[in-house]
């Protein structure tokens, strides 16, 4: 990668204190949306990579896992269009062949490190149908334990489905204080919260009630942040676009999406807020990639925080179905993960288009 070269022997993390430094929290926000770049979010869960590896014929083993990260962080150049990546507790804990620690490599490749903190989204009691993210017992120490590892900010999912008599208050309030209170740890700890309240696309809803949801969503999930004293200027949201369920009968253009986005954005996220870096919810590369752009586009001007992404499939998915889990096709597959990022970064500028399609790796 891009950067220094330290020996693998020599390089130790940066050791922080404790105590919450303000002013950093701040400087590393700003730093994740600056620059038109975006993040990487390369933390799957093992049981979610191996599935994806399955489909395509790839072994589903620790090492299948570690080579195909290698993959991803020795990309040449990413470091010029992602400003951070997250990771997954198994990939924080590995190495190169060559025995470099990929935070080290990640590093050294000019992009900041970051690490998925929740456990995962568990079936809600009481409530069928909705899920809540569990991993807040014993968090303060974990956090502790990946600062001095050398990450510096984290993520938390949160998952709300809309479907018939749901998602309930009970559900909504809930996520959004489990979500408030792991920020409140994360900036105690000096890692910057990145808060991902998930509306899931699965559904038959319509964009107008998708809109009405994450509007709702989003107003519990600042009165809670509020409640929990955390400080908006050293945060990021990782939000969904605002779209139709999947097997809605009435898809929505892309200029729509927008505007349906931006709008509740404006009504409900306060102008703190550094920057709001979209999730790519299991929307097709070319598609999440054009909707970003017309957002961009259309509202940047305007806009109180950054308009950035944090997108896992959107980048990774091309390059993935063309690695196959062959070493001979490394370097193609890096191409196009680099023409991913390439496509995003020129989103952010407002000037993604189809011809860049035609014409990149």
């Amino acid at each position: 990668m891009v950067g220094r070269s330290v020996a693998a022997e020599n390089w130790q993390p940066e050791m922080e204190q404790p105590e919450m430094n303000v002013q950093k929290l701040i400087e590393t926000a700003k730093m994740l949306v600056a620059d038109n770049k975006g993040l990487l979010a390369m933390d799957e869960s093992n049981p979610t990579c191996n599935k994806r590896f399955a489909k395509l014929g790839i072994p589903q083993t620790e090492e299948a896992r570690r080579a195909y990260r290698e993959l991803i962080i020795t990309t040449p150049s990413l470091g010029e269009y992602i400003s951070g990546a997250i990771l997954y507790d198994e990939t924080i804990h590995q190495q190169q062949r060559n025995g470099i620690p990929f935070i080290k490599a990640i590093i050294n490749g000019g992009i900041i490190p970051g690490i998925k903190v929740d456990i995962g989204a568990k079936d809600m009691a009481g409530h069928p149908g909705e899920k809540i993210t569990e991993g807040l017992d014993g968090l303060r120490d974990r956090l502790q334990k990946y600062l001095q590892m050398g990450a510096r900010f984290a993520k938390w999912r949160a998952v709300i489905t809309i479907g018939v008599d749901i998602p309930s208050r009970g559900c909504i309030e809930a996520n959004a204080q489990s979500l408030a209170r792991y920020a409140a740890l994360c900036q105690e700890a000096g890692l910057v919260p990145i808060v991902e309240p998930e509306v899931l696309m699965d559904g038959v809803h319509t964009l107008s009630r998708c809109s009405e949801v994450i509007e709702e969503v989003l107003q519990t999930l600042f009165n809670q942040l509020y409640t929990q004293r955390v400080m908006l200027e050293g945060m990021i949201l990782k939000p969904n676009m605002v779209l139709p369920g999947l097997t809605c009968s009435q898809q929505a253009s892309v200029d729509e999406v927008a505007d349906a986005t931006l709008n509740r954005l404006l009504r409900a996220v306060p102008a703190a807020v550094p920057g709001i870096a979209f999730l790519s919810g299991g929307q097709s590369a070319e598609l999440a990639s054009a909707r970003l752009n017309a957002m961009n586009l259309k509202f940047k001007l305007r806009s109180p925080w950054a308009l950035a992404f944090s997108f896992g499939r959107a980048i990774q998915q091309p390059a993935l179905e063309l690695w196959q889990g062959q070493e001979a096709n490394v370097s193609k597959a890096q191409q196009v993960l680099l023409h991913r990022a390439k496509c995003n970064w020129a989103a952010r500028r407002g000037e993604y288009n189809a011809r860049m399609e035609e014409t990149g790796a």
